[in-house]
């Protein structure tokens, strides 16, 4: 069942949050779909401008095409996460997507509400949601990067006015996530009194965590145990954290940099382990697995598992 991001945030509203989860290739595909299933739980695949550059849009959208045929018990919404407008546009006019994100939050305030206003009118006029953000993001995802110098918190003084200002569906807020491998190595965690702010001034309204991923110590020191050399001073979102902050109006929560970190273990395992090797399918299956038992875990921590059945074909 495909719907948009907004009927799902309308039905697991301060219940559970919905696990959005990046995509580039087909293992990754496999491995999400057939969770989902087992699990019977309501997720989000998304895409980034990176992403469809790499795969090509019409790649990766019917890689998820397929994968919903071959996972036909599963409950969906297809996402494209920091979208600019011309991505955005092409990705409204030839279809695919039931909702889309415009990131304007490097722009000031009102360069931001106007961009994002044109990005609704067009969206909307597709049935499509659109997620917007306010406050900046420290880190590096994809072909982004921003440094802690040019990051900031979200100002709850001005979230009311923005949300009724551009009609957006949802807000991403920056409350203390970072994107990639290596965040939080100042220990800082999660800060919830601006989310609580948040909420009190927006009762009700769907709110997104970008960088989500918890970037699990065990996976780290497997992948350098292979070879690999990554930081060990990382600090990701904790459970207790996503626990904390699913009340508060966290319906959806962003998933990419634990996949990777995955992907690497696996491969450099494997092949540290197996070196007369040379079939990418061998690693490739073990992949399927372990990313299907990462997001069996996700699902349960996030309180989707069985929430599939919150959602009928009324609401296609």
């Amino acid at each position: 069942m495909l719907l948009t991001t907004k009927q799902l945030f309308q039905k697991c509203y301060g219940r559970y949050a919905i696990p959005a989860v990046n995509v580039f290739f087909m293992e990754e595909i496999h491995g999400l779909f057939a969770a989902a299933q087992e699990a019977n739980a309501p997720f989000i695949v998304q895409t980034t401008p990176f992403a469809r550059d790499y795969a090509h849009p019409d790649m990766l959208l019917s890689m998820i095409a397929a994968a919903a045929r071959i996972y036909p018990n599963v409950t969906f919404a297809i996402h494209m996460d920091h979208g600019y407008e011309s991505h955005i546009f092409e990705a409204i006019e030839t279809g695919g997507y039931t909702s889309v994100m415009i990131d304007a939050s490097h722009d000031d305030f009102e360069k931001n509400v106007a961009r994002t206003r044109e990005v609704v009118a067009r969206a909307h006029a597709k049935n499509m949601s659109v997620e917007a953000e306010l406050g900046v993001l420290a880190g590096v995802e994809d072909d982004l990067t921003v440094d802690a110098a040019h990051s900031f918190y979200t100002n709850p003084q001005q979230v009311e006015d923005f949300v009724k200002a551009t009609d957006c569906d949802s807000l991403a807020i920056a409350v203390g996530t970072s994107h990639g491998a290596y965040k939080f190595s100042g220990g800082q965690g999660l800060q919830f009194h601006i989310l609580e702010e948040i909420q009190k001034r927006l009762p009700g309204f769907p709110l997104v965590l970008h960088g989500g991923s918890n970037v699990i110590p065990e996976v780290v020191e497997r992948i350098n145990a292979a070879g690999g050399n990554l930081k060990t001073d990382a600090k990701g979102v904790q459970e207790e954290e996503i626990r904390k902050a699913i009340p508060l109006g966290v319906c959806k929560i962003n998933i990419a940099t634990d996949t990777r970190l995955l992907w690497t273990m696996v491969n450099r395992e494997f092949f540290r382990d197996k070196p007369d090797e040379f079939a990418p399918t061998t690693p490739g299956k073990i992949f399927m697995e372990e990313y299907k038992k990462f997001m069996l875990k996700k699902f349960d921590l996030f309180g989707c598992t069985n929430k599939a059945g919150d959602f009928s074909l009324v609401d296609a």
